[in-house]
């Protein structure tokens, strides 16, 4: 024999009067607390007023410069109407000979026509007795004297180890007056010191500029 349900122990027919008095209850519990702490004490807040100068300096003109005008454009070529120039006349054709040999390459520079080659160094070479050994060295030639040749002799002279000037070139020449051959018999009648590439002496170029003015 089946067993048959209680209806009143189904909990499904009293399911919605549970949640109708659940909301019921919420919502009278909220209307309470509302009502209860509905007073709230709020502090006013102040704030101070700024007062913002603005200074109006006046602006100083600005001049535009002017820019220079565009370069005029080159004219445009226009076709030759002499008759002198034939129509039919063509470059002559030039014959190659590619058996015949090329000339020989040009003979090697001297010693004084070598190529100046750049040597690094700690120390540069140095007079014995400085510059003004230089120029209480220095004859003025008679004929740069006699018509009044002032000015600078620049030479590029080279120091060997040794501290002695085995090379000269003129740099910046007074003219053909003796005054750059006077400068570099100057040059070569002080002794020198050598320059020095970590602790041991080179041979250098140095430019040696040398002054000539009459008293």
């Amino acid at each position: 024999m089946a067993r048959r349900k209680n209806p009143e122990a189904d909990l499904r027919l009293v399911y919605k009067k549970v949640i109708e008095i659940g909301l019921i209850i919420a919502l009278g519990f909220c209307i309470f607390m509302f009502q209860a702490f509905k007073r709230f004490e709020t502090k006013e807040a102040t704030t101070e007023k700024v007062d913002i100068e603005i200074e109006v300096t006046e602006v100083e003109k600005t001049i535009q410069q002017k820019l220079p005008p565009p370069p005029a454009r080159p004219a445009v070529p226009i076709e030759s109407e002499s008759d002198d120039i034939p129509e039919d006349e063509t470059i002559e054709i030039t014959d190659l000979d590619l058996d015949e040999l090329p000339p020989p390459p040009p003979p090697p520079p001297t010693d004084e026509e070598a190529a100046i080659i750049f040597v690094p160094y700690d120390d540069p070479p140095q007079p014995i007795g400085g510059f003004a050994a230089i120029q209480r060295n220095l004859k003025y030639p008679e004929i740069a004297r006699k018509a009044g040749v002032e000015g600078r002799v620049m030479v590029h002279a080279q120091i060997d180890e040794k501290g002695n000037v085995v090379n000269t070139r003129i740099l910046q020449s007074l003219g053909n007056n003796g005054c750059d051959e006077a400068a570099i018999e100057a040059i070569k009648k002080v002794k020198w010191k050598p320059a020095m590439q970590r602790d041991r002496p080179v041979k250098v170029w140095i430019s040696i500029p040398v002054v000539f003015k009459l008293n």
